[in-house]
């Protein structure tokens, strides 16, 4: 069912509000939706954006493994992944995940693993820039 699949890496803003309508299916009964946002502050520095560098090619082959495990594990019926990349402000949507399925259960928990191993799994770096003037790569992997 990879039709019902989708991720992708964007370098333009996310349309968050055709997330929801990209995902309708009269067999689910349930939608969850997850959303991270550029905020301000990150371990007591100010924050005024973020940057995104992804490996696309693998982190899109990856992303889409992830939907199918979901798919498998918590018997979802469409789910989609949109992660940012590039230079983004604060309230930016850096993130999205919109998961369907027949009951809530579901659907919470097939979105809630999503994300999660989008988090570890993913060949996506990001540097945070401060109100210092100073910018660094966090969360890097090794």
């Amino acid at each position: 069912m990879a039709e019902s699949l989708l991720f992708r890496i964007s370098e333009s803003p996310i349309d968050v509000d055709s997330v929801r309508s990209s995902l309708a299916d009269d067999r689910c009964g349930a939608y969850a939706q997850f959303e991270g946002w550029v905020r301000n502050v990150n371990e007591g520095r100010a924050v005024e954006r973020l940057e995104y560098e992804a490996y696309t090619p693998l982190a899109e082959r990856e992303g889409l493994k992830i939907l199918e495990e979901a798919q498998a594990r918590f018997g979802i019926t469409r789910a989609l992944c949109i992660h940012r990349s590039g230079l983004l402000e604060l309230g930016d949507c850096a993130v999205i995940v919109g998961v369907t399925s027949g009951h809530r259960d579901a659907a919470f928990q097939g979105c809630r693993y999503i994300i999660d191993q989008a988090k570890v799994r993913l060949p996506i770096w990001k540097k945070e820039h401060y109100a210092d003037g100073a910018s660094e790569w966090i969360n890097l992997r090794t």
